[in-house]
């Protein structure tokens, strides 16, 4: 291979379109702009969303709901989970640990979905009345 030999690979490099230069060029006259209007002027434009005067949409459809950004760092903990996890003391890092929350994770709630049998204690883990109550029964505590 030599330096002068080298070339791009085919399809590479494609020619720019040439507007308004003849009409052998397919694009001229109008130069693929159409007749008349805003859009076929220089400097002739409108934002997103215009609708040349018109309420646009995004303006006519009411504003509902609300995420809230701390939700990113809640997570839920179900009784069947604690029952599988069997550690005798629980708390955000022993959870992180075992991967049943994300690493980003900073509050954690434990719900009353499934059953538990052995006795757990959390720590600076919450609890909901339903989950506290089954938790108490199965002979562990909520700190």
């Amino acid at each position: 291979m030599e330096l002068n030999s080298i070339k791009p690979a085919d399809g590479a490099k494609k020619s720019r379109r040439r507007v308004g230069r003849g009409i052998g060029s397919g694009l001229g006259k109008t130069a693929g702009r159409g007749h008349k209007g805003q859009k076929s002027r220089a400097g002739g434009y409108h934002k997103v969303g215009f609708e040349g005067g018109q309420m646009p949409l995004q303006r006519r459809l009411p504003k509902r709901g609300f995420k809230s950004a701390a939700l990113r760092y809640n997570a839920e903990v179900t009784l069947s989970q604690l029952n599988a996890l069997a550690q005798p003391e629980v708390d955000l890092l022993a959870l992180k640990a075992a991967g049943l929350v994300d690493q980003m994770i900073r509050r954690v709630k434990v719900i009353k979905s499934g059953a538990i049998s052995v006795s757990v204690k959390l720590i600076g883990v919450a609890a909901t009345a339903g989950a506290k109550q089954a938790i108490e029964a199965a002979g562990g505590s909520v700190a």
